[in-house]
């Protein structure tokens, strides 16, 4: 544990680590705001997310992990609206423990996705914790005037899809917490890896922001599970759907890890930490679905159909009925 009295100041603080990943809008940090203008034709969009130790990651997971999560969750949002990243304000709650060390780790692995993503901070507040580290981000992204991708706009007849590979970091977790378990043990050096890192690491599909723009009728990010939030995407539209989970798209890791523990199927889709993108369009526009995707480095699968009425979302497994204990992840 690092002394208090060797710490530096809040003021050196924000200058030392977080200025350095300041975009213009954010005025040097010297301000108690930012000042963002969105272009002509733009509107802005908004979303905020939380993590805390020991509930959204581990208090011991590698500080510059824990600085790309914090961010990615947020991206995941405004990826799924179809929204270009703009930056982001940040909310800091540092337990008494902290160290210049973690911070400094911290703050690489924000910088990272920061630049990545063309996201830079724009602001935010540090403060002390009475409890555990907690990490509070509010980011913003800019869409042309009325092109944003709302969760409530599904029709009947659309088809379902969403981007990349799912439940890989929900297995990953599941890894971690039991390395002892004969099917983590079957797995490859480099499978396992790959799992433990997605859980670590999400994968924010920003760089879909504007196929899922072009293409999509509604969309949401896949945070809490992709069996329960395709159900409230599907609610929040009014309508109902079928989902096969002989389709939805599983990488080569989670594939080998539900051959060795079947049971880790029901898991990855309905485990939380996805962050990739559902979403809906009408089936005659599946070839410039196709098209928008072609060029990306992400894949989409269509994994159900949108149905009329109000009753409960239809899952299945090779034809028969899918059931499922929790359909997503509920914090309470």
């Amino acid at each position: 544990m690092e002394a208090a009295s060797s710490r530096p100041g809040e003021d050196a603080l924000i200058a030392r680590y977080f200025a350095p990943l300041a975009g213009p809008e954010g005025l040097g940090l010297k301000d108690d705001v930012a000042l963002i203008t969105p272009p002509p034709g733009q509107s802005l969009v908004a979303t905020v997310d939380t993590i805390v130790a020991g509930v959204h990651f581990f208090s011991d997971d590698p500080p510059h992990t824990v600085g790309h999560k914090a961010l990615a969750v947020n991206l995941s949002d405004l990826a799924a609206k179809g929204a270009k990243p703009a930056g982001f304000l940040l909310a800091l709650a540092l337990p008494s423990d902290w160290t210049e060390a973690w911070l400094h780790d911290f703050t690489q692995g924000l910088g990272a996705l920061a630049r990545a993503s063309a996201c830079p901070l724009l602001g935010g507040d540090t403060t002390r914790a009475a409890g555990p580290l907690v990490i509070s981000i509010t980011a913003f992204g800019f869409v042309p005037d009325g092109t944003m991708v709302a969760r409530t706009s599904a029709q009947p007849g659309d088809l379902i899809a969403v981007t990349g590979t799912i439940g890989d970091a929900v297995i990953g977790l599941k890894a971690r917490l039991s390395p002892e378990a004969d099917w983590v043990q079957k797995l490859g050096e480099s499978e396992l890896a790959f799992l433990l890192d997605r859980y670590l690491k999400p994968r924010p599909r920003y760089e879909a922001s504007s196929a899922i723009r072009a293409v999509a009728r509604c969309a949401m990010d896949v945070s809490d599970g992709l069996v329960g939030d395709c159900a409230k995407m599907l609610r929040a539209s009014g309508v109902t759907g079928t989902l096969r989970l002989e389709d939805v798209p599983f990488s080569v890791a989670a594939r080998a890890a539900i051959r060795f523990n079947p049971a880790l199927r029901a898991d990855a889709v309905t485990g939380g930490d996805d962050y990739e993108i559902l979403f809906t369009f009408p089936p005659e526009q599946l070839d410039a679905v196709a098209s928008a995707f072609k060029h990306l480095s992400v894949s989409f699968a269509v994994i159900g159909e949108v149905r009329a009425g109000d009753t409960p979302l239809t899952v299945s497994y090779g034809g028969e009925s899918f059931e499922a204990q929790s359909g997503s992840y509920q914090h309470f």
